[in-house]
């Protein structure tokens, strides 16, 4: 009896140490670390439509120049989507008008928040936030010149997912389908059975990159509590697509909603399947505009684009990210990526 105790204690031990092993590589599959662009921010509020904040922006490479789709709110809190250019990924100019403005009666009120682009084909997929004061929802445009765009309306509808009970936001689009879908990761908000509120990631499917539903019953990242990230998974810039797996940046919030972003590698086959996962970020508030603005000790990382890209070694990107929900930064990012093992 007690040797087949010892046995099984044996084989649970064995199987913990496996356990922690695998863990152990998965944290050394990726590695990004993150310096500064500038110690000042790259834009700053400069207009009525912008008085409050110039925030939170998605980025996308145009030929020889950098876009930048970002969020601007006026003084009554009313959000709209600019657009900045620039050769250099550093200097920025500004169109004085906003690309988008409340219009439909999803975004009244509170207007269209926190974009995200990407190009597939010919076509520009715009997502973002519709706030009518009363629900926050993930809405989509298309565009084919960055400028001029057209309602898709809201493709993911709040409380209406199979485990997401309140608000959607932050969708994050795959630039390619897989098993002859595409997929979106995005923000979903559930009371746990504490009692509490909390924002999880989730990823959705569809087959036109119009009509959206869920992929999963359940977020595809599980919360760890007291983690960067215990309070808020959201995804960051739309996921890069590598020979590792599909790596999405993504932000983090903790229980004092100290915004802080990390990185989430996918499986390459299975958008759903989780193959390694950041411990801790990769950069953090630290400059007074990072942590003094209208939401304090935010780094909101929303635009990612690449400088360089070599598929067996890794991404150089410039990284866009929302300070304090106020301003906008930057960031040059080093995304190191291990060899399998065989």
């Amino acid at each position: 009896m007690f040797g087949k105790i010892r046995k099984r204690t044996l084989a649970i031990a064995s199987g913990v140490l496996c356990a922690l092993l695998v863990s152990a590589f998965a944290a050394q599959v990726v590695t990004v670390s993150a310096e500064r662009l500038s110690e000042k921010p790259l834009l700053e509020p400069n207009s009525s439509w912008a008085e409050l904040g110039l925030f939170n922006p998605a980025a996308i490479r145009v030929e020889n120049k950098i876009v930048l789709l970002f969020r601007a709110q006026d003084r009554n809190h009313t959000s709209r989507i600019g657009y900045a250019e620039s050769t250099d990924g550093v200097h920025f100019s500004v169109r004085p008008e906003p690309v988008l403005s409340p219009e439909a009666n999803y975004e009244q009120g509170g207007g269209l928040e926190d974009p995200r682009v990407v190009r597939i084909d010919r076509t520009y997929y715009l997502t973002y936030t519709g706030y009518d004061l009363h629900a926050a929802q993930l809405c989509l445009a298309t565009s084919n010149d960055l400028r001029h765009w057209t309602r898709k309306g809201v493709i993911l509808p709040a409380y209406k997912g199979t485990w997401n009970t309140q608000w959607t936001k932050s969708g994050a689009i795959l630039d390619r389908k897989i098993a002859g879908k595409w997929w979106m990761y995005y923000l979903g908000t559930r009371t746990d059975s504490d009692g509490k509120p909390r924002d999880y990631m989730g990823v959705a499917s569809s087959a036109d990159l119009l009509h959206w539903s869920d992929a999963t019953s359940q977020p595809v990242l599980e919360r760890h509590p007291d983690a960067f990230d215990s309070r808020v998974m959201e995804p960051g810039p739309p996921p890069f697509y590598t020979d590792r797996g599909i790596l999405l940046l993504y932000n983090g919030a903790d229980e004092r909603l100290v915004y802080r972003p990390g990185w989430v590698l996918f499986d390459r086959k299975d958008p759903a399947r989780v193959a390694a996962r950041a411990s801790k970020p990769f950069i953090a508030p630290k400059l007074p505009w990072e942590i003094n603005g209208n939401v304090p000790n935010v780094i909101f990382l929303e635009g990612a684009v690449p400088q360089s890209r070599t598929e067996s070694r890794g991404l150089q990107l410039f990284g866009y990210y929302g300070a304090a929900d106020k301003r906008i930064g930057g960031m040059n990012i080093r995304i190191d990526l291990a060899q399998r093992p065989r």
